[in-house]
């Protein structure tokens, strides 16, 4: 396995600037924002889609510093009741995929999306609970009138471009939001349905990610380095679902951290343990989304961690003892 980043953090550099930074510190992939939510200041798609010769510059940046990039990355809200705001997420997720296709980039990472509760709804509605009857109701006309057949069409249109593996980040707040909303998924669209594995978004679900990562097996496409801390007080008292803004650390049930500032090398030695033994042997991107520590700080920390657990000098070596 090799150790990645997600550029998010390093908006405010060029993709020289992040490049040069990740190759002295050691990463060997990078997982590139394409938009929406995540941003693109590290790709301008419509330049490198019309011009081939700024498409081969940017290509030549990876190959001259021996960064490959992992994945695309265009987490958005394609199936939000804002018509305007899902054609725009629409139309960036289909200029994503375009562009993996012309880079060789073989995962697209992104959200499953929400709907609404009807075709008049102004905001996605998350559904969490069966009862009152109306929610079941709801879900059930989400998956049938807009995920499925969205997603059915947007793995042919895919695949047309060479892409065979669109990656789900689980997402609380999305329609895919854990290992069986996940496969619910590809069950109904195909084998181009896979996972963009966060450990982080199940810790707080009280999902153990060693658990999912045996359920799901060869569906995992791509895998996040992200941790979760649980207050131990405050999740007591109030459980894990919480509204609060991500700065009110102090009264939060849990918090985003670097990687080992939640969970100890044990609990990551078992998710890469766990990784190796379904047949994963790609990334570990390192998205650092932790308000206790600098972009920089928590990045260092975040490889040094990472060093510690993954293998990835050599190759099992079988079963010599026997």
């Amino acid at each position: 396995m090799k150790i990645g980043v997600f550029t998010p953090l390093f908006f405010n550099l060029s993709i020289y600037e992040v490049l040069d930074k990740l190759a002295e510190l050691g990463a060997q992939m990078v997982e590139i924002g394409a938009g929406n939510y995540c941003g693109n200041a590290h790709c301008d798609i419509d330049e490198l889609l019309g011009d081939e010769r700024k498409l081969k510059e940017y290509q030549n940046k990876f190959a001259e510093r021996k960064i490959r990039i992992s994945a695309l990355s265009c987490h958005g809200n394609p199936l939000h009741p804002d018509t305007e705001f899902a054609r725009n997420n629409h139309i960036t997720w289909r200029k994503t995929v375009q562009l993996a296709d012309k880079l060789g980039v073989e995962v697209v990472n992104c959200l499953s999306g929400c709907p609404g509760d009807s075709e008049t709804s102004k905001y996605p509605n998350w559904v969490t609970c069966p009862w009152p009857q109306d929610y079941l109701e709801v879900l059930e006309w989400q998956w049938n009138e807009k995920v499925i057949p969205y997603w059915k069409e947007e793995a042919k249109f895919a695949k047309s471009h060479g892409i065979n593996k669109i990656a789900f980040e689980m997402h609380p707040g999305m329609v895919v939001y854990n290992p069986e909303t996940l496969l619910k998924l590809r069950e109904a669209v195909g084998d181009s349905v896979g996972a963009n594995f966060d450990p982080s978004h199940l810790f707080w679900q009280g999902i153990d990610p060693v658990a999912a990562i045996r359920k799901l097996g060869a569906v995992i496409y791509h895998v996040h380095a992200k941790d979760t801390y649980i207050d131990p007080v405050n999740s007591t008292v109030n459980g894990v679902l919480d509204t609060k803004h991500y700065a009110q650390v102090p009264q939060r049930s849990w918090s985003f951290r670097t990687v080992g500032y939640g969970h100890d090398y044990k609990t990551w030695k078992d998710i890469v343990s766990a990784l190796r033994t379904v047949g994963y042997d790609y990334v570990l991107s390192i998205e650092h989304e932790d308000i206790l520590a600098s972009p920089d700080e928590g990045l260092r920390k975040a490889i040094s961690f990472l060093r510690e657990v993954l293998f990835n000098e050599e190759v099992p070596g079988g079963m010599w003892w026997v």
